[in-house]
């Protein structure tokens, strides 16, 4: 039974080892740098998304064809160009570096304006604070 077992799991490896045909490159293959920035952009769209997604269906905005359209794309240029980026591990990773650096330094940009916004806020509370202190006590007329 073991050996029978064996040789069923040789004969399932060996044919599920076939030989992947790597896509074609397409006609209308988009640039690694417009993919970077599409991708960028469809992170940000995602994270909008999780963020508030009942605003984005309310006003009825579709990201993904807002993203496609602002970068002269239509989804199935990216699809196939996705795809023949894909197949190629290097080139795809080389892709998703360029992208997590991007959303890094955006990330630390707006990390950046929310510190100073903090501290402009801040700095105006702690001085209207000290005018109230600082202010002269109201003298009542029966004194």
């Amino acid at each position: 039974m073991k050996y029978w077992f064996f040789v069923f799991v040789c004969i399932l490896s060996f044919v599920g080892c076939q030989n992947v045909e790597q896509p074609k490159k397409p006609k209308n293959l988009i640039s690694k740098e417009k993919m970077v920035d599409i991708l960028t952009e469809s992170y940000m769209a995602n994270a909008a998304r999780s963020v508030n997604n009942q605003t984005i269906i309310e006003r009825g905005v579709v990201l993904d064809s807002l993203i496609y359209g602002n970068f002269g794309v239509d989804s199935l240029q990216f699809a196939e160009s996705n795809a023949f980026y894909a197949a190629d591990i290097n080139t795809y990773m080389e892709i998703f570096q360029k992208v997590e650096s991007r959303l890094a330094a955006k990330q630390q940009k707006m990390d950046s304006l929310r510190q100073v916004k903090r501290a402009l806020k801040d700095s105006i509370s702690t001085k209207d604070f000290e005018e109230i202190n600082e202010a002269e006590p109201l003298k009542d007329s029966l004194i």
